[in-house]
């Protein structure tokens, strides 16, 4: 393999003339430069990845931490920090939560196994970690950006659509199409958006003179089959519903599934709403009606504040992000 040696030779400059033709940095002739890139292009030569980085001070790589790389939500993220990345010749480093250790602690673990990789920027996504948490680390590593959070004292990071007023959105919906009785499959008690997105549910719900106290809740984990298993333990309720909100399409589509196995009819019986609008809401039966959460959008912006600071692009970057209402077949009149 060729070495930065062998085109200086070849190009009868000296090895300094050569690296920095190589590099782009610093003073050389026309005619220096000349002769090295045809010298590489002869001998094939390619600059060193690890040498590059410690002659830039950069290693061209931002990282990106998901809690998990499966299912609809996380996948558009990556895709589109990953497609900002490449039109700029940079790259993505990717971790995500994995071993025994409680989702706080693997979130800390990804971010810290990025940073040891020496990326220019870090993007993260994480409803495990605290507020402090979020601070502690911007003190640590300045480069940060975080999607889907908004985070106490850390406005100018944070990309994220307002969870509370999607969750209103959904109830404006349901009780536009005269659905007063309406069961809920929620997300995790715990994370911090499936809070907001119901809170705003049950706020605008409660304007309308719903009273919370009067909504069955079954809780699932953000899964299809947690969304199968929460509609089965509604169904045993045997409750006077119209109309069923998850909160998010994966547990809607465990719902329509269970629901048509069981012989009650979407949406001419009940009526389903999801939450994200992924990719796969589109493609159900029936086609889901659901809350566009644009994480994508969030993403791209949160990637290109990185590249403008770290790396001193003019990117355009935006931080207001609407949630919609997707309406599609799952969503009907009520009966009766």
């Amino acid at each position: 393999m060729a070495t930065i040696k062998d085109v200086a030779r070849l190009a009868g400059v000296g090895v300094g003339t050569a690296s920095r033709v190589i590099s782009g940095k610093g003073s050389f002739s026309e005619a220096a430069a000349a002769r090295v890139e045809a010298a590489a292009r002869q001998l094939g030569f390619r600059p060193s990845a690890i040498a590059r980085a410690l002659s830039l001070q950069s290693t061209g790589t931002i990282g990106v931490f998901v809690p998990d790389f499966k299912g609809p939500f996380y996948g558009p993220l990556l895709d589109a920090i990953d497609a900002e990345l490449r039109q700029h010749d940079r790259h993505m480093v990717a971790a995500n939560g994995c071993g025994d250790e409680d989702t706080r602690q693997q979130s800390l673990d990804g971010v810290r196994f990025l940073i040891e990789r020496e990326c220019d920027g870090i993007i993260l996504c994480s409803t495990a970690l605290r507020d402090a948490d979020f601070a502690a680390l911007r003190d640590a590593f300045a480069n940060l950006a975080i999607v889907n959070r908004d985070v106490k004292g850390m406005k100018t990071h944070c990309f994220t659509v307002d969870h509370r007023a999607a969750g209103r959105a959904a109830a404006d919906a349901l009780l536009a199409h005269g659905h007063r009785r309406i069961a809920v499959i929620s997300g995790p008690a715990g994370v911090g958006d499936n809070k907001q997105r119901l809170q705003g549910l049950f706020d605008r719900l409660g304007e309308a003179g719903i009273a919370m106290a009067s909504l069955p809740v079954e809780e699932g984990d953000f899964s299809a089959p947690s969304g199968w298993a929460a509609c089965e333990r509604l169904v045993a309720r045997k409750p006077k519903v119209t109309a069923l909100f998850c909160a998010n399409d994966q547990m809607a589509m465990g719902a329509i599934s269970y629901l048509g196995h069981h012989g009650i009819r979407v949406p001419q019986q009940w009526s389903v709403m999801g939450y994200d609008d992924s990719d796969v809401a589109a493609f159900l039966s029936p086609r889901l009606t659901s809350v566009r959460i644009p994480i994508a959008e969030m993403a791209l912006n949160a990637c290109r504040q990185l590249l403008n600071t770290r790396f001193g692009s003019q990117l355009a970057v935006s931080r207001k992000f609407a949630p919609t209402v997707v309406m599609r077949d799952s969503l009907a009149k009520a009966a009766g």
